[in-house]
């Protein structure tokens, strides 16, 4: 078996290492240990967080939709529920951008399901 000499291999995956942890502080931008350590952890908080964006995004729309509607009376639960037995099949995405951008069909919507309790 000839002899394998790994030291462009070595090298390059070095080179990627440092590159993908430049701007980092202290010794993780440059220690390749250190750096190592901190480009695993960075990326098991990339993958948690943009699970974690979902969830923030959901309880953000509810939290608008919630504002809007106290403003008519009504609970954010009791207002869901009204959609749902109405049959009004809008997201949270969309009532929470229009709670906010646009409030008057927002307002008819609340007012349909407001009367028909």
């Amino acid at each position: 078996m000839p002899r394998v000499k790994r030291g462009v291999m070595h090298s390059k995956r070095r080179k990627k290492l440092l590159k993908q942890v430049k701007g980092y502080k202290w010794g993780r931008k440059n220690l390749i240990k250190l750096a190592q350590t901190a480009q695993t952890k960075a990326g098991a908080h990339a993958f948690m967080d943009r699970r974690k964006k979902k969830r923030t995004n959901r309880a953000l729309w509810q939290i608008k939709i919630n504002a809007f509607v106290r403003e008519f009376g009504l609970s954010y639960s009791r207002f869901m529920d009204g959609l749902k037995k109405n049959n009004i099949e809008i997201d949270r995405k969309i009532l929470a951008d229009l709670a906010v951008n646009n409030k008057k069909v927002l307002s008819k919507i609340v007012e349909k399901v407001n009367v028909k309790k």
